[in-house]
Order: C-alpha cells, then sequence, then structure tokens
C-alpha cells in the first residue's frame, strides 16, 4: 500500500486538480501562474481523468432540477461581443472536451450557461478562481456564469464550503464574495482548513465551522445567526444533496472543471492550460451559440 499523503489535494498548490480520491487527476497547467498559458499536451489518458467510472449514475429527472442545482447566475461580468463560430478541427471531442451523457438541463433559458464545478477548499480551484473571473467576464451577452460547489472531499471540510456557499446564495452575496472566500481560505486563513503555516491540514477540532463562515459573511451585511439558520435548513440540504447529484450527471471527477451548456465538460489538463481553458471555453460557447 502506499503512504496516504496527509495533504490529499496538496497545500503545497503542485496539483493543478483536486480529486475524488486521494491523487490529483494529472492536470498539466502550473496553478501556480493561472494567466500563463502551458505547451502540455494532454496525455492520452486525461479522458479517465477527467470522466467518472462507468458505473457513476445520473440523478433521476424527478430529483434534481438545474434550477435547484445549479447555482446562480454571476451579474458581475459584462457582455462581450459574441465571438463567430469556427470549426479549424483544434479542439477534438474525446480529448480536448468532453461529451455529458445524458447532457443535462440548464436553469437559464435563452442563455448558454457556463458552469464552474469547484470547492473554496480546493487548492487547484484556488489557483483557477482568477482564470475564472476571465472566462466570466469573456461571456458573450447570451451566456452566462454558474459556480458548482462540489463537496466530495470531506476529509478536507468541502460540505461545510458548499453549505456556506449555498446559504451565501440564498442571500445574493455569492456575487461580491467569490473571490474574497477564497483569500479568507487560502491567503488570510480566516476560514483555512488547511495549516498555511505548516504542512496538512489542521486538526480536525480546529478546521472552519459554518459559524465561522457566517462571521465572516456578516462582513458583507449577513446576520450570522440567520446565515447559520439558512445553511442548516432543509431547503440547503436539498441543494447540497441536488449539487452532488449534477456534479455526478456532469462526469466530474476533479475540480477545477468547466462544463458548457450541461453538454461538454473539460479541465486544464484537457484544454491544455489555462488560457487554453478560456480559449476553449469560449469556442464551446460559440458552437452552442451556432448550434453546432
Amino acid at each position: 500500500m502506499f503512504k496516504r499523503l496527509p495533504l490529499l489535494c496538496a497545500a503545497l498548490l503542485a496539483l493543478a486538480a483536486c480529486s475524488h480520491d486521494n491523487s490529483d487527476s494529472g492536470n498539466a497547467a502550473p496553478p501556480v501562474a493561472p494567466t500563463t498559458s502551458t505547451s502540455a499536451t494532454p496525455a492520452a489518458s486525461s479522458s479517465a481523468a477527467v470522466a467518472p467510472a462507468a458505473s457513476t449514475t445520473a440523478p433521476a429527472a424527478s430529483g434534481t432540477t438545474a434550477a435547484a442545482a445549479t447555482p446562480s447566475a454571476s451579474t458581475a461580468a459584462p457582455a462581450a461581443p459574441a465571438p463567430p463560430f469556427v470549426d479549424t478541427g483544434k479542439w477534438v471531442a474525446g480529448k480536448n472536451y468532453f461529451l455529458i451523457d445524458p447532457p443535462q438541463p440548464t436553469s437559464h433559458p435563452g442563455k448558454i450557461e457556463v458552469t464552474e464545478v469547484f470547492s473554496y477548499g480546493c487548492p487547484a480551484c484556488n489557483a483557477f478562481h482568477t482564470t475564472a473571473d476571465q472566462i466570466a467576464k469573456s461571456l458573450p451577452a447570451d451566456a452566462v456564469m454558474n459556480y458548482l460547489p462540489a463537496a466530495f472531499r470531506p476529509d478536507e471540510n468541502w460540505p461545510m464550503y458548499q453549505r456556506a456557499f449555498y446559504a451565501a446564495q440564498a442571500l445574493g452575496l455569492v456575487d461580491k464574495t467569490q473571490d474574497a472566500v477564497f483569500d479568507a481560505t487560502w491567503k488570510t486563513g480566516e476560514l483555512s482548513t488547511y495549516n498555511l503555516k505548516g504542512n496538512g491540514l489542521k486538526p480536525k477540532e480546529a478546521w472552519p465551522t459554518i459559524e465561522d463562515a457566517a462571521k465572516f459573511y456578516a462582513k458583507y451585511g449577513a446576520d450570522p445567526k440567520e446565515f447559520v439558520g439558512i445553511a442548516n435548513s432543509f431547503t440547503v440540504n436539498t441543494k447540497m444533496k441536488q449539487a452532488d447529484d449534477l456534479v455526478k450527471a456532469y462526469g466530474v471527477s476533479g475540480t477545477p472543471t468547466i462544463v458548457v451548456n450541461g453538454k461538454y465538460r473539460l479541465d486544464t489538463t484537457s484544454a491544455g492550460g489555462y488560457a487554453q481553458t478560456v480559449e476553449l471555453t469560449q469556442w464551446l460557447v460559440a458552437k452552442e451559440a451556432a448550434g453546432k
């Protein structure tokens, strides 16, 4: 048996993705340089890193609705001109991006949804979040940015971050706190599960709680007691379950992952780097807009 590392999603930030198991998904792009293009070519096995085992099942249509499971759209991104769709053969299905079968419903009629599957507790997502911001700002008027928090790493406190996200969403705070929560988790340590001044995770009793998250969101106008009440409500519990189902239906095995309109899945490995992830996302949005 191999030795199980204490930092399964790596505080060293050498990983480029946080995965379901205790390994990275092999992303080639360096997480410390999100604005730098990489020339790494995705390995032939990259589809295995991005797609889950064939036994992964999609949620029943009656149990999960896109409106309930998909986070609110970002309103901060300005509308960019819609690029024309041109297929030069650069992006290949099954290599650079993967078809989601069956396609999942979306929650914004008339809009093309771009969803980042992420966790505030994922170091690779922290490294990628400025690129996610870049994607949001680059979207044309007929597209919208969404955020879907994953919770498949309870060993790193991800369910707490997911719960906090949905409480913040209910209070209309996500758009103005998305980057701030990453900073509180990875810079100031206010919401950190990792020992930022040492190695590994903090002792479990020192992990941030939903009450700690409430104190953080109070700086953005939330009432701490109300925040905790919403976080522990039936509505949020339901959204968390639906989000978990949707992550499975998307075929996500690591974060960050980008999903375009419930049909296509990609990550920095398959795209070839951070800059390429932005470019490929824009291309898939244009593809959807063109009805191709």
